[in-house]
């Protein structure tokens, strides 16, 4: 992939969250040179105000050793990873965040202290994590869900799984919500389970209990995203060819989706889970730099959202 080529998609998200102030948000565990980096450099861009939870001492030591400059920037000190963790939960419970973002610890240790009960950041809502996908030659960011948290989801633990993609893109500020259940084929069959799931999403979004978006489904990749696919198979639909949040059958066929976006098609995958009291930013060390802003500005954006309709609901 050329290093020069235009994030024109996540230009524009980082611009629009440029306009709003910076995102409060807690920092788990930011240890090693690519965390701090993407802190400052989100510091820099004006995305995010940073509170640090981690072992003081070693988080200041990679910044010298590396000459990056923490200046202005609140530490909180925690021994270990884990408990970096809950310290960083519960800066956001104080209310003192309202942004959670992933440092250098492991996905499932900082999952772990927002799930829990009694300390954590859990809502009514299954927690779920989306792909923002920068592809090459399609005009929109394309959202891809569930690709890395729910392995296998239920029907119900889709409806919150698609509730909250369509959540996501109507808080990035698109009012044109096209959903594609996604699977092998784009006819019902006893036979597989992800159709059937895939046509009751669709009639639960007809009796409103999912709102927001146009489902369809189930659609192959190619009639989702495709419009002369579409044509060719005689579909008709306002989805269909036109999705911007495609929903996979389970995690394996997500991160495998991602993936090849990825790697095969020269896509960027900005990343965030949300279900939970806040937007967490999830940032991998293999991320380019735009990638890293993208994901600080949709968790921007996101809590944007709900200062906004936190303030409707007050009045």
């Amino acid at each position: 992939m050329s290093q020069d080529r235009k994030h024109e998609k996540y230009d524009r998200l980082i611009e629009r969250c440029k306009a709003l102030p910076p995102t409060r948000t807690a920092v788990a565990h930011p240890c090693d040179e690519s965390s701090l980096r993407a802190i400052v450099d989100a510091v820099g861009a004006g995305l995010i105000a940073p509170i640090l939870a981690g072992p003081r001492a070693r988080i200041e030591a990679v910044a010298r050793r590396h000459g990056i400059d923490l200046k202005g920037i609140e530490i909180v000190d925690a021994p270990h990873s884990e408990a970096s963790a809950a310290a960083a939960v519960a800066i956001v419970r104080e209310g003192r965040a309202e942004a959670l973002m992933k440092g250098s610890l492991h996905t499932d240790e900082l999952m772990g202290a927002v799930v829990r009960r009694e300390s954590g950041l859990r809502t009514a809502r299954r927690i779920s994590h989306c792909f923002i996908m920068d592809v090459p030659g399609h005009p929109d960011a394309i959202i891809i869900t569930d690709a890395a948290v729910n392995i296998a989801p239920t029907l119900r633990d889709k409806v919150d799984i698609v509730q909250n993609a369509i959540d996501l893109v109507r808080d990035l500020g698109v009012s044109d919500v096209r959903v594609a259940i996604l699977s092998a084929m784009e006819t019902v069959n006893p036979d597989v389970p992800s159709t059937l799931e895939a046509a009751a999403l669709c009639k639960m979004a007809d009796r409103g209990q999912i709102t927001g978006a146009v489902l369809d489904g189930p659609l192959a990749l190619d009639n989702a995203i495709s419009q002369e696919a579409a044509r060719i198979k005689k579909i008709d639909s306002p989805v269909a060819g036109r999705a911007n949040v495609l929903v996979v059958p389970d995690l394996e066929a997500g991160n495998m989706l991602a993936k090849s976006l990825s790697f095969l098609a020269g896509a960027d995958a900005a990343g965030i889970v949300l279900g939970a009291r806040v937007p967490i930013i999830l940032t991998s060390r293999a991320d380019s730099l735009e990638t890293r802003l993208a994901s600080c500005a949709v968790a921007g954006l996101v809590a944007h959202a709900r200062r906004a309709s936190a303030a409707k609901a007050v009045k």
